[in-house]
């Protein structure tokens, strides 16, 4: 009897399964479903692009951690009044990405100098240093000079590309510099900074190597700050009144750059100048649109010349790029997300992180990904973090719905260590604070007067000629062989 009400209860059992499996699965209609459905097939559809790549564009997102870029989404779609949490960067986009592995030579946890040298130089090298080998400590002039690596921008013009740098930050900064420079100490921005040991050693500031750069014809296009860098103690800056440059060797390197390429070169450090600029006629432009550092984009409409927008650079500087039919490399840094990190200034990092975004908007409005290779990723990381259980449409700068066990509300964003840690041992009560106020600092667990990079691997997102090689988790210095096959570089020099 037990044999029969179990046969019975199978076959029953059986049958509507199959009626259930012949039927339309119930969640089919639901969006969620629907909208991953149509990605599914626009992935299937993608085929690897195998061009050469005429063109190549690095942006660096300085400091732009994967937490960094979720919020930014979220923070992004959120300021047009639409679904943050669903919300997608153009970058975000792309049809490739991987992770990398930032960790230097000599260090777990990295700074910029050999990040970026990883990917100028296709090696890893020790803190604090730029375009040199993993054998050079810093400091060391000597070493500097023996062991010196070649950048990918250095290669391109051997092959007539044109090239340039755009920066948020100062020109003489670790990761523009890495473009184009080589010392064993970051901080020789200016012959100011270099020790009388290194003067007599023949080692250069870093100012001068980019003016002096003997790469082809030179940078075509040179945009961003740290005009103190550029001329001496004696010469009055043309837009800080009362302030001067930083050198103390008499020269002024803005004139050596115009007397270097005569008609055919410019030294601009306003917003009116840099709309003047005819890329047709005006072929090396610098432009030094600050003292120091650019404005954050947060403020940057309060900056006495005027400065243009990281879009707006990076729009004239393919304009000028293009101008050769041999192609071009160009890096966009965003360098000041990496700063408002150091400052615990989540709001700062995430609009500048925004801009990176427009510029990047920008680029792909101007070249094709058929001949344009198209990458963004970060040098490193912050420490940064998104946490708690906030509702769906909360403000990502805003409190989260619960609070810690001291009673008291916390921030969605929160900082391991930084300036926003305590003072004593209570912790401030957010209660009644506007935590969305750009000048708000986010809490921190450890005091320090600045915030530290963190460790944890950073994002690549890749478009256009060879882009497909950029999957799983590699190494930082990774990026580099990958612009140098795609532009096939190596193999036109061995020619």
């Amino acid at each position: 009897m037990k044999r029969i009400l179990w046969a019975t209860a199978l076959a029953s059992t059986m049958c509507s399964t199959a009626a259930f499996a012949a039927d339309k699965l119930p969640q089919a209609e639901n969006p969620y479903y629907t909208k991953a459905q149509q990605e599914l097939q626009l992935k299937l559809a993608d085929k690897p692009n195998t061009n050469k790549a005429k063109n190549i564009i690095l942006f660096v997102g300085d400091g732009m951690s994967i937490p960094t870029v979720t919020a930014a989404r979220i923070f992004e779609g959120q300021l047009r009044g639409v679904d943050g949490e669903s919300n997608s960067l153009v970058f975000g986009q792309f049809p490739n990405v991987a992770l990398s592995k930032t960790y230097t030579n000599d260090a777990q946890i990295a700074d910029s100098a050999p990040t970026a040298s990883a990917m100028m130089s296709g090696v890893k090298s020790n803190n604090g240093t730029i375009g040199v080998s993993g054998d050079v400590a810093r400091n060391d002039c000597a070493a500097q000079l023996k062991m010196p690596t070649t950048s990918l921008a250095e290669r391109a013009e051997l092959l007539g590309m044109s090239t340039g740098i755009v920066s948020t930050a100062r020109l003489t900064h670790a990761t523009p510099a890495s473009v184009y420079s080589h010392t064993s100490n970051r901080d020789w921005e200016s012959n100011a900074e270099l020790p009388e040991d290194a003067v007599k050693g023949g080692c250069k500031d870093i100012a001068s190597q980019l003016v002096e750069w003997p790469a082809g014809d030179g940078f075509e296009v040179a945009f961003g700050g740290g005009r103190r860098m550029f001329i001496d103690k004696t010469m009055e800056d043309p837009e800080d009144k009362g302030k001067t440059g930083q050198r103390t060797d008499g020269r002024d390197l803005t004139a050596e750059w115009v007397k270097r390429y005569g008609n055919e070169g410019a030294f601009i450090w306003n917003e009116e100048q840099f709309k003047a600029i005819d890329p047709a006629k005006t072929k090396h432009v610098l432009a030094l649109f600050d003292r120091s550092h650019m404005e954050y984009e947060t403020d940057r409409t309060k900056d006495a010349g005027g400065e243009p927008s990281l879009a707006e650079m990076t729009s004239k500087a393919i304009d000028m790029l293009s101008q050769n039919d041999k192609g071009f490399f160009l890096m966009v840094e965003a360098g000041r997300i990496d700063h408002a990190h150091h400052e615990g200034n989540a709001y700062r990092a995430l609009m500048d992180t925004v801009a990176l975004n427009d510029a990047v908007k920008m680029a792909m409005s101007k070249v094709k990904t058929e001949d344009t290779l198209i990458i963004v990723t970060a040098d490193h990381s912050h420490t940064m973090t998104i946490s708690g259980y906030a509702s769906r449409g909360n403000p990502i700068l805003g409190l989260s719905e619960e609070k810690g066990d001291d009673g008291k509300p916390y921030t969605t964003l929160g900082y391991m260590n930084g300036p926003g840690a305590l003072k004593d041992e209570l912790r401030t009560d957010l209660t009644n604070v506007n935590t969305q106020d750009p000048d708000f600092l986010q809490q921190a667990l450890v005091p320090m007067s600045s915030e530290t990079h963190a460790g944890d691997d950073v994002a690549i997102f890749a478009t256009g000629p060879s882009a497909y090689l950029f999957h799983g988790v590699v190494e930082q210095n990774f990026i580099y062989h990958v612009m140098d096959y795609a532009a096939e570089i190596e193999g036109q020099l061995a020619k």
